[in-house]
């Protein structure tokens, strides 16, 4: 693709990435096949090649962001099918990040979207918040049908019927392994996951443990900014990220780190983004340090051996994009699955968004619908005993349409080789 970027708009690191990636693009619209979006709602706009073309033409003329092109590119998923797809490697995640960067410092949003995305980013990333605002959403379900906004119906819709309590776990601590030590690892526990799912990070650790890990729970860590980067509040995530990168550079620097260990598919794709998104800044070295250790727990356990188990159980095994597309984590959990016992299954379509996406299902809560529909029907045609997937996000998802348990990988892994049965399975 032919850019006009001026020398005087070169200078700008970012601008100039962007001209690196609009340059490598040739038109072919090999993503419009693997785009979600384009294939719910049809239009070239909603599709990446036709949402580049919008960020070209406002990056390249210098202008604010205007009304169409904020709707376009809102209505990106990130799942970045498209990247996968793309045969020229157009890194479109970095692209719709500036674009995204750039609207939120350029369009002046009606006050009830800017209400909303306030609240969100003030709220999701702080686990204490994000409990007390789920308790009063659930006192407010009786009355959701009288609320005039259909995202804020989705978000009271969305909360669990019951909250787990905080775990102990998950404050700065470290866990000793079991038995002779084998590797020193960080955990990031996460943000929003703390609220919703304890059992999650307390699986984690056991197996963890058990396979010979010290784990560290780093003092200072906390959310990993993806919420807010994907909102395009560049100063609110690199705040959080920065804070990440010192807990976990004082670890690297005192008793040392083998890995930096992710049961968030979401959280991991950002973490592994660390060094781009600081290359310009002091903490570069310092950032790529963590990027270099940064794993998803599936890619750790494979290199531990673990055990084989005999699970038992017909799981249906659904791929977090941020896992598949934003990771290239593709056959890991599916094959550790299949090492504990279990009988693995995938949806047709497993490429496919299940709607998810951070903060997608209650921004463009009628779009997520569609695809959550299309995703829970094309797993329960698997006639599985319990859906599996790596990321928090598209187990709320997923589980809030079907009956089927939802359960995180790590929880499955565990419970094959020594650790409890997942409560979402129930006694059994």
């Amino acid at each position: 693709m032919q850019t006009n970027f001026t020398d005087e708009q070169l200078q700008d690191p970012a601008i100039a990435r962007a001209n690196e990636i609009l340059r490598s693009c040739v038109h072919c619209g090999f993503c419009t096949a693997t785009c979600p979006t384009y294939q719910v709602l049809g239009d070239e706009l909603d599709s990446p090649r036709g949402r580049i073309y919008l960020i070209k033409d406002m990056l390249e003329n210098d202008r604010p962001a205007d009304e169409k092109t904020v709707k376009h590119v809102d209505r990106c998923l990130s799942c970045l099918a498209c990247m996968t797809t793309c045969p020229s490697g157009v890194h479109y995640m970095h692209l719709v990040d500036h674009a995204r960067a750039h609207i939120e410092k350029t369009y002046k949003r009606p006050f009830p979207d800017r209400a909303l995305r306030w609240v969100l980013a003030h709220v999701l990333p702080y686990p204490a918040r994000f409990r007390l605002a789920m308790r009063l959403a659930k006192l407010g379900r009786p009355v959701a049908a009288l609320v005039p906004d259909a995202r804020i119906r989705a978000m009271m819709a969305m909360v669990p019927d019951s909250l787990p309590k905080p775990s102990p776990n998950d404050a700065p601590q470290v866990f000793p392994a079991q038995g002779a030590r084998r590797m020193r690892v960080a955990l990031l526990t996460g943000c929003a996951q703390r609220a919703l799912d304890t059992d999650i990070n307390d699986a984690t650790i056991r197996l963890l443990r058990r396979l010979g890990c010290e784990v560290v729970i780093a003092r200072g860590m906390g959310c990993c900014g993806a919420l807010t980067h994907h909102m395009g509040r560049e100063h609110d995530s690199h705040a959080m990220a920065a804070r990440n990168i010192r807990a976990w550079a004082a670890e690297i620097a005192g008793e040392g780190l083998d890995a930096i260990v992710i049961n968030t598919s979401g959280c991991g794709t950002t973490v592994k983004d660390y060094g781009h998104m600081f290359r310009n800044d002091p903490l570069a070295d310092q950032a790529q340090a963590v990027v270099d250790r940064a794993v998803d727990v599936s890619e750790l356990l494979v290199k531990l051996d673990l055990p084989a188990g005999a699970g038992g159980l017909r799981v249906a095994y659904h791929a977090a994009c941020s896992l598949q597309h934003g990771q290239q984590v593709k056959t890991a959990p599916k094959d550790l699955l299949k090492r504990a016992g279990f009988e693995v299954v995938e949806p047709a379509d497993s490429h496919l968004c299940c709607g998810s996406a951070g903060t997608y299902n209650l921004l463009q809560p009628e779009i997520s619908a569609k695809l959550k529909e299309r995703k829970v029907r094309t797993l329960e045609a698997k006639k599985p005993q319990v859906i599996a997937t790596g990321n928090i996000g598209c187990m709320m998802q997923i589980g809030s349409g079907t009956d089927v348990p939802v359960v995180h990988t790590v929880e499955l892994l565990d419970w094959a080789t020594g650790g409890p049965r997942p409560r979402a399975l129930g006694a059994g």
